[in-house]
């Protein structure tokens, strides 16, 4: 049982003695380490990576790999902190048993661990920074404060419908621009608190695959309508109406690539950032299930995990095909590409 199969099986009509098919214990802590959702983590400093060898710049692959490696426990935080969060609400008490809090009974201990992520990411972090620039960190607290208020007490700006735009700026010009300066010599960076910090790339660059990792926010919604509104938690999707809903998952799709083709379409980058591409069919698919099955938890619980599919999928296309543009520009007749 896939981990999409066992949100499903939340959602399963009753069998004969009244109760939905229970999936067993281990399948649920599979779901609980929710490891496909790391790719919004690890996303930013990749693109990064990509433009920045397009560009013929050095990359630093220690910072890299440090850089890695600190988003993933800054993620595993957030993952952990809102399993906490919402176990405070009563949000998760009956539709979501793959929450740790529920496998474990310990609400002490996945905070004691969330905690330890987190402060874990934040030394990595600040190693990448004292190695690069203090931006890096200033940045990636940012990031850490909005992630913060998305679900933490007194804030819980995810239960105002807010959630969407936050995940916008902390994985898109946020989390970008801290990669771009990770990955730059330190003389290239600044070195210093005064720093520039490179906004007009970041935001070019990681806008679109920002609003990728949006849709996977906003697609993890559908299923859970019932259980959110019953709690006040008023997501977009309980505020539209899973109709309504459905129907702007094509505006983020449209949108994301919209984004990165522009750049490709004024020659700032080059033809083989069209890579990009390689997420629409998962894309395609997300929007057919959720136009035909809006209704169902059941039949769209797996929905979150084709809009990971095309998060991934387009933002190691563009990654890539930034990388490999001035490679195959001859051959193309593109432009090498970028500033």
């Amino acid at each position: 049982m896939s981990e999409p199969q066992v949100v499903a099986s939340l959602h399963a009509p009753p069998g004969l003695n009244g109760a939905a098919p229970a999936p067993d214990r281990r399948r649920l802590w599979k779901a609980a380490i929710k490891w496909p959702m790391y790719a919004v983590a690890v996303m930013p400093v990749l693109l990064a990576a990509g433009w920045r060898v397009g560009q013929g710049l050095a990359v630093r692959l220690d910072q890299l790999l440090l850089f890695l490696l600190a988003a993933v426990l800054l993620l595993a935080w957030e993952n952990l902190a809102n399993d906490v969060f919402d176990a405070d609400t009563g949000v998760d008490a009956q539709g979501k048993p793959h929450s740790l809090v529920n496998l474990t009974g310990r609400r002490d201990r996945v905070a004691a661990l969330a905690n330890g992520a987190l402060l874990l990411g934040l030394a990595l972090m600040a190693l990448v920074a004292l190695r690069s620039s203090p931006a890096v960190l200033a940045l990636v607290l940012a990031c850490c404060g909005i992630g913060y208020a998305y679900q933490g007490p007194p804030f819980r700006l995810g239960y105002r419908g807010l959630g969407e735009p936050l995940c916008w700026i902390a994985f898109g010009p946020l989390a970008t621009a801290a990669g771009l300066l990770a990955l730059a010599p330190p003389a290239e960076a600044g070195g210093g608190w005064l720093a520039a910090v490179p906004w007009r790339t970041a935001i070019e660059l990681g806008s679109g695959p920002a609003l990728a990792t949006t849709l996977v926010l906003f697609c993890s919604h559908f299923h859970q309508v019932e259980e959110d509104a019953a709690h006040g938690k008023r997501s977009p999707v309980v505020r539209l109406g899973t109709g309504t809903a459905a129907g702007l998952v094509p505006w983020f799709v449209a949108g994301t690539l919209s984004f990165q083709w522009a750049p490709v379409l004024v020659g700032q980058w080059p033809l083989t950032a069209l890579l990009g591409v390689a997420g629409l069919p998962a894309g395609q698919a997300l929007i057919r299930l959720l136009r035909e099955h809006h209704r169902d938890p059941q039949r769209i619980s797996g929905s979150k995990f084709l809009a990971l599919r095309f998060q991934a999928l387009n933002g190691l296309g563009l990654a890539l095909g930034l990388a490999l543009g001035p490679l195959l520009a001859p051959w193309l007749g593109g432009v090498p590409g970028g500033r």
